[in-house]
């Protein structure tokens, strides 16, 4: 019981027994109330949620079976956890223990006070109280994060917006799958485990972070709807990940990793789910115009057909799925990218009777290597894959140290001259004495 200051509530019309109890419990540690009524009792819960409830039973005006009636109605109706109650009662009668345990009490302890029952017995009913709370929490929390989880994310956002006002926030990483694909998913866990920290150490105690997805995440800023705010902090979550993105996996890290944000003022007595959707909103806008950035929901915007023109959202569209830059080298994509340009060039392939080749190239070591310099052999190849193809090839990672390659329009010399090509490259590299290149091709016709 020292670990933590629990609120004990002491309820006795008895002034000297009320304060011999007093003594007892708080020269151990604990923080004790005394009072001398169920009115009492029922005006103090009105503000403060007590541990443990120690109430005599035969009181004037209102005995202790009926405020223990009115306390279980007044705590349903606020959707608070019961307090545990031991009555306390100087009658020797079975039955008045019988109804005090039947009606839902804890525990049962005789007058005159023993002190060392009373310690043990508070002591049993707290450890127990403790031990169920910490199960309860445990069903709230993502493990890899430490925030609320998805299952009570809802829950808890449906109280706070009814009851407080702030600024909703979703919270999604740009490319992390990349990371994922090219780097495995260990190293995706530490990823999010920076993040969360970052996201923590950027927040306030008082504000909300919760985990509801793989790679997204939910936030609510207490007091506060100034989007410079959260403008700010964007920006910080962005440049601190990169940075612990570097840190973890070495200065040769290029994924454009990253934080859109979508988010939405909060009043009291608002509707989490039609600002979640707003937030949402605002979110695919960061993510269509460029990602990394923060974005309030206008709710002064309305919508009118008139503002629609047809050849300028074409143009829009062109130029946000346009490559930027000249494209002289084959696509490295991540798997996700990769399968759908995968499929699409079977479909066409299939369609139009060409012919597509597919090779697998990879590495294996002569000797004993660490994982570094594996790692790096793996970066040049890609390299030299890049610009050993054609443009309109394309290649992803589909091992540690695997690329495989999609090569359209292609014959059987194409492929076999392709290989050659990265072989000759490979043997100028200070790598090919230690690493090995295989390949395997297959031709779909």
């Amino acid at each position: 019981m020292e670990d933590r200051m629990y609120k004990i509530i002491v309820v006795d019309d008895d002034a000297i027994a009320l304060e011999y109890t007093r003594v007892i419990l708080s020269g151990n540690g604990l923080k004790v109330n005394a009072m001398c009524s169920g009115y009492d009792l029922l005006e103090y819960i009105k503000d403060h949620i007590p541990d443990l409830i120690l109430m005599d039973i035969v009181m004037p005006g209102m005995d202790g079976f009926e405020a223990y009636q009115k306390l279980y109605e007044f705590e349903e109706e606020q959707g608070r956890d019961h307090t545990p109650v031991i009555f306390m009662t100087g009658e020797d009668d079975s039955t008045i223990e019988q109804k005090g345990l039947m009606i839902g009490a804890s525990d049962f302890i005789r007058k005159p006070i023993n002190r060392e029952v009373l310690l043990k017995r508070v002591q049993n009913i707290l450890t127990h109280r403790e031990a169920i709370e910490n199960l309860t929490e445990e069903t709230k929390i993502d493990k890899l994060t430490g925030f609320y989880n998805k299952s009570f994310a809802e829950q808890k956002m449906i109280e706070v917006c009814n009851e407080c006002r702030g600024m909703i926030m979703i919270l999604d990483l740009d490319n992390f799958k990349l990371i994922n694909d090219l780097y495995g998913h260990e190293m995706g866990d530490n990823v999010i485990s920076s993040f969360a920290n970052i996201a923590r150490h950027n927040c306030r105690d008082k504000d909300i972070l919760c985990r509801i997805g793989g790679d997204e995440f939910l936030a609510f800023f207490m007091d506060t709807t100034e989007e410079n705010i959260a403008v700010s902090f964007t920006q910080r979550l962005n440049e601190q990940l990169l940075e612990a993105c570097v840190s973890l996996m070495g200065e040769e890290f290029d994924i454009p990793v990253g934080v859109s944000v979508g988010c939405v003022p909060v009043n009291e007595k608002s509707d989490f789910n039609a600002l979640f959707h707003l937030a949402d909103r605002a979110l695919y806008q960061v993510k269509v115009n460029g990602r990394h950035g923060c974005k309030f929901y206008d709710t002064s915007h309305k919508h009118e057909d008139g503002d629609f023109e047809p050849q300028q959202e074409l143009m829009r569209m062109i130029t946000l799925c346009s490559e930027r830059g000249k494209a002289d080298n084959a696509m490295l994509l991540g798997k996700d990218a990769f399968i759908s340009i995968y499929r699409y060039m079977d479909r066409y392939s299939r369609r139009y009777n060409e012919v597509t080749a597919k090779v697998l190239v990879y590495i294996t070591a002569n000797e004993e290597i660490d994982q570094g310099e594996f790692m790096d052999a793996m970066s040049v190849l890609g390299d030299i894959l890049q610009s050993s193809l054609r443009k309109n090839d394309v290649i992803t990672k589909s091992r540690f140290n695997c690329y495989f390659l999609l090569l359209s329009k292609y014959h059987m010399p194409d492929e076999t001259l392709v290989v050659d090509r990265v072989m000759r490259k490979w043997e100028k590299t200070e790598y090919a004495d230690k690493f090995k290149i295989g390949n395997v091709g297959l031709i779909m016709e």
